[in-house]
């Protein structure tokens, strides 16, 4: 259906541009704009009064505000993976094709059968579900929570990835300004002039504040003109920065803002190459706050009806849109400014039913221009509301005395004062103070080096606004250390501002405090009357303040009323604490670049692009890019691959690539003295030219880490870390040197990117190194023994080391290189290995092997062990100190009953072993009594030709050939298992010694 009618767009005026007009969709349906307007206008001009639901009863809304400050009018902005909920229709802007959709609603926004939880409202009240919720027990996971979370929540997220980028970036300024109204583009002079370096953050696209709707006459000109000629000066000056499109959303330590830019959001989808939102990171030496002030509303019953609407927002989509909410307006006011509402809606023509003004005396000429326009003023309040999802109706009205009164309108425009932007000034938990003349909040304690200027420091006045941010401006770029000339300041007259403090108006039906989360008046009393009278308190037990608004229109008419029924007043209520982000701030933004495969950085080893090409599967291992397992044409799933590679192994020759490891030079003349204290075992009795496995613990008697040093000189090892623990463990042995043994001559190097490194296992290991290296070399068991390590050459010339290590249970050797020689060695073991039918290995084959052989790993190294639970309690030397000894002495860390390492097979064969299993006595029920352990590795071991693995249980080593019970709750497997060896292969290690 098209609709192209804006029946409701005035014949001229506004800021838009009518030579470029733009279709958009709301709810299937097809309007017509312009541009320059945001969603939220155009649907104005269209007529269109509900936009929305409220979250609890369902209750029909309009649009409510015309700022970031909105509590209804949230929709679904696109469609597919770019859908976007909870968009605020009133800063969407309007681009060609736009797709909106209201959301909270089923099956459609006019008929809601949701609605029906109005009926319910007597007990839907604050509390509501604490008190309902707590019983029977056994309802809640099988009924109440499953039905809350279907009903919470406003919009639907995509459910799909998205597709938009988006970045993070830095700025440095010496002033930033947050704001560009009166008071942030005055600041932006004084400051520029200054010679500082400026940045201006302005959340809307365009600049300018409420000048784009409430103008005035600045030094003697137009207040459009004074702002044309102000955004001229501001560009020519070098060092000043206008970012449109941007809001400062957070305040953070050492000066540090957090904003968000929305680059593209104006488009249907961004520019190819280009990013969506920017999440900026600025360090500004000062800040001035020149952020405004948010009209609040006035509560009273029926005040959430569609057609109801801040004043000032009206009068913006007169004025700066040429949109009319409403044909025939009735104004509710209790101060000065509200009347600059019936004064624009005169100018364009539009009906003004009546002004109800709240204060004891109307000024002359404001009653003067009601006699000209031939409307009533009555003094009094508004006692309710008629009207439905087609907006307003009737209003009724409480006058002064007693007397009551109606009046017909189809809008109704509501001022209740304004309250300055205290948010950014909170954020280090300063407590804004009460200002009595104004009825509001102003700042104070704000963080150090903010200050804030105008309307968002309690000046409401156009004069006032000026003068406060060109001297905050001039006097941030001073104390910044720039002293060039400001000139002079911008002038204009002050409006003048009365006010009479009117919170809430008792009548029958439900008030509004909280839009969004349909907090009612009732609902404080309700609160106050159960205890719950501190501001935090109040906020949790109702959610007033805690919707995507955040409370902007609801949080001060709450506090006023709390005030009332507590008897104290509103500065000793006091306010909530104010925490980032002040507007809701996609998580995309938060992460930037730094997603799927760029969430970290990416580490490919030394045969990375030679795996490629062999079609190796790839696995994460920390930042490390690692071959998992090489597939053949023909296998048809990873078990197959990875059996015949640990088959190859077992029987002829294979390769891995092992340079992730962690690898560090240790030298030094008490370099072995160092080792003796990090390690459990002793290192400086190691003869050189030999290797040595070693177990480090943390201060609390854990096991750490372990590895494999080599000493290559009298004064030089090599020391091995795991994969895992590269960073960690260098980290920990440089603290070591530092801090618990300075005294110690000893340096640590670390060079696990300089090696290229490859295990070579199997039992024709050395038929393929002899083809590789020198033929001087004398790799016999003689020559070159098991645990042996030295300098070799290969074929060529180049030097490598070569370890006689294995971590399969085969005969094998480790070789390392140069990195950049990696790649051309692995392509060589390829071509040497080829008359042995050699075969690269990936991870997967290794884990297998090392289970097999019994070796612990990460899932044993887990925190948890120590080294007698890992079964090398007898490697921890008596003889020296060692970090670690005394806490491993502990008696819990003693205990008999401890679990330790053992190994598991089924008792079926044919049974698949699952890790994270739970060991329990065979015969007892699962549970938490009888749980004696859990299964920490498992695999298929082609040389078994079934499922083994390793597990942790109490009292194992003694348990050897006991049956227990496997219980896998998270898969739902139930098997029995035999406690076994956990060397399942080669237990006297004759094959690796070979």
């Amino acid at each position: 259906m098209v609709s192209h009618a804006q029946t409701h767009r005035l014949e001229s005026g506004g800021l838009i541009d009518r030579s470029a007009p733009l279709n958009f969709r709301f709810d299937g349906k097809t309007f017509a704009g312009f541009q320059g307007d945001t969603l939220a206008s155009a649907l104005i001009a269209n007529g269109v009064k509900l936009v929305g639901r409220s979250f609890k009863y369902h209750r029909p809304r309009g649009i409510l505000t015309s700022g970031s400050e909105e509590p209804n009018a949230l929709v679904e902005l696109r469609t597919g993976a770019r859908r976007e909920p909870n968009t605020k229709a009133t800063t969407a802007e309007l681009y060609d094709g736009l797709e909106a959709a209201s959301q909270n609603c089923w099956p459609s926004l006019r008929h809601d059968l949701m609605a029906m939880n109005q009926l319910f409202s007597p007990i839907f009240v604050a509390g509501f579900y604490y008190k309902t919720f707590m019983w029977p027990a056994k309802f809640w996971e099988a009924i109440y929570e499953p039905a809350i979370r279907r009903a919470a929540g406003l919009g639907r997220a995509p459910g799909v990835a998205d597709p938009d980028h988006y970045d993070k970036a830095w700025a440095h300024c010496d002033v930033l300004i947050a704001g560009s109204g009166p008071a942030g583009l005055a600041t932006a002079l004084a400051a520029g002039r200054s010679g500082a370096r400026v940045v201006l953050c302005e959340e809307d696209f365009a600049l300018g504040g409420r000048l784009l709707a409430d103008g005035g006459t600045i030094d003697g000109m137009p207040a459009a003109e004074w702002t044309s000629r102000t955004l001229a000066e501001l560009a020519t000056l070098p060092d000043v920065r206008i970012m449109n499109r941007t809001t400062l959303f957070g305040v953070y330590d050492g000066g540090t803002y957090g904003a968000i830019e929305r680059v593209n959001d104006h488009l249907p989808s961004p520019p190819e190459h280009q990013v969506r939102q920017r999440l900026w990171r600025i360090v500004a030496k000062r800040c001035v706050v020149a952020a405004g002030a948010i009209e609040r509303p006035i509560v009273f019953a029926g005040n959430d009806t569609p057609g109801v609407m801040m004043a000032s927002a009206m009068r913006t989509y007169v004025a700066r849109y040429a949109a009319t909410p409403a044909k025939r307006i009735a104004l509710f006011t209790n101060n000065e400014d509200g009347w600059r509402t019936v004064e624009t809606a005169l100018s364009a023509g539009l009906q003004i039913a009546a002004v109800v003004d709240a204060r004891p005396d109307v000024s002359a000429a404001h009653r003067a221009l009601a006699a000209k326009a031939g409307f009533p003023v009555l003094n009094g309040s508004v006692a309710s509301v008629e009207g439905g999802k087609d907006g307003v109706r009737k209003i009724s009205i409480s006058l002064t005395g007693g007397a009551r009164a109606e009046v017909e309108a189809d809008g109704l425009a509501v001022s209740g004062g304004w309250n300055p932007a205290v948010g950014l000034t909170s954020y280090h938990r300063g407590r804004p103070k009460w200002q009595d003349d104004i009825s509001a909040f102003v700042p104070d304690g704000a963080p150090p080096g903010m200050v804030a200027a105008g309307a968002a420091n309690g000046a409401f006045g156009l004069g006032a606004c000026l003068s406060q941010g060109f001297a905050a401006g001039a006097a941030a770029a001073h104390s910044a250390g720039h002293h060039g000339n400001a000139g002079t300041p911008p002038v204009a007259d002050d409006e003048a501002f009365s006010l009479a403090p009117l919170w809430h108006v008792a009548g029958k039906g439900k008030a509004f405090v909280d839009y969004q989360h349909d907090v009612t008046a009732s609902d404080i009393e309700l609160a106050q009357r159960e205890g719950f009278e501190s501001v935090e308190h109040l906020k949790r037990y109702t959610t007033l303040g805690m919707a995507t608004d955040q409370g902007k229109t609801s949080n001060v008419a709450g506090l006023a009323i709390l005030a009332a029924v507590s008897g104290k007043s509103i500065p000793e209520t006091g306010t909530t604490i104010y925490r980032p982000p002040y507007v809701p701030v996609a998580i995309g933004a938060f992460a930037g670049h730094h997603r799927d495969e760029n969430f970290h950085a990416t580490r490919l080893t030394p045969s990375h692009h030679w795996a490629a090409e062999q079609g190796a599967v790839f696995v994460d291992t920390g930042l490390w890019k690692r071959a998992q397992w090489y597939p053949r044409a023909g296998e048809k799933d990873w078990l197959e691959s990875v059996t015949r590679e640990v088959k190859a192994v077992r029987s002829g020759v294979g390769f891995c690539d092992v340079s992730t490891l962690g690898k560090i030079d240790v030298h030094g003349p008490d370099a072995g003295a160092f080792l003796d204290r990090v390690y459990i075992n002793t290192f400086s009795n190691l003869a050189v030219g030999k290797a040595r496995y070693g177990l480090m613990l943390r201060e609390d008697g854990m096991v750490y880490d372990d590895g494999t040093t080599s000493r290559l000189a009298e004064d030089h090892y090599f020391l091995t870390s795991t994969t895992a623990k590269a960073g960690p463990v260098m980290q920990h042995l440089e603290f070591c040197r530092q801090v618990l043994f300075p005294q110690l001559d000893v340096q640590l190097t670390s060079v696990s990117d300089q090696w290229a490194q490859f295990s070579i296992a199997g039992p024709k290991t050395r038929d393929l190194l002899r083809d590789m290296i020198d033929p001087a070399e004398d790799l016999s068991n003689e020559g070159f023994p098991f645990m042996g390590a030295r300098e070799v050459a290969l074929r060529g010339g180049i030097k490598s080391r070569l370890f006689r290590i294995s971590f399969s249970g085969e005969m094998a050797f480790e070789i390392s290189v140069p990195a950049r020689y990696g790649d051309a060695l692995v392509r060589n073991l390829m071509l040497a290995g080829k008359q042995f039918g050699v075969t690269p290995y990936g991870t997967e084959a290794l884990g297998v092997m090392r289970i097999e052989k019994g070796h612990v790993a990460g899932p044993e190294l887990n925190g948890t062990t120590t080294a007698a639970d890992l079964g090398l309690g007898k490697m921890m030397s008596t003889k020296k100190d060692f970090i670690g000894r005394v806490m491993a002495g502990r008696e819990a860390l003693a205990a008999a009953d401890r679990q330790v390492v053992v190994g598991i097979k089924p008792t079926d064969k044919t049974r698949r072993l699952r890790s994270g299993a739970h060991v329990i006595p065979k015969g007892e029920i699962p549970g938490f009594a009888n749980d004696q352990g859990y299964v920490t590795s498992v695999c298929f071991s082609p040389t078994l030709d079934q499922w083994i693995g390793l597990a942790l249980v109490e009292r194992g080593r003694e348990r050897i050939g006991e049956i227990v019970h496997a219980h896998d709750p998270l898969r739902g497997e139930e098997y029995d298992v035999e406690l076994c060896n956990p060397v399942f292969y080669d237990p006297d290690g004759g094959r690796q010694r070979g």
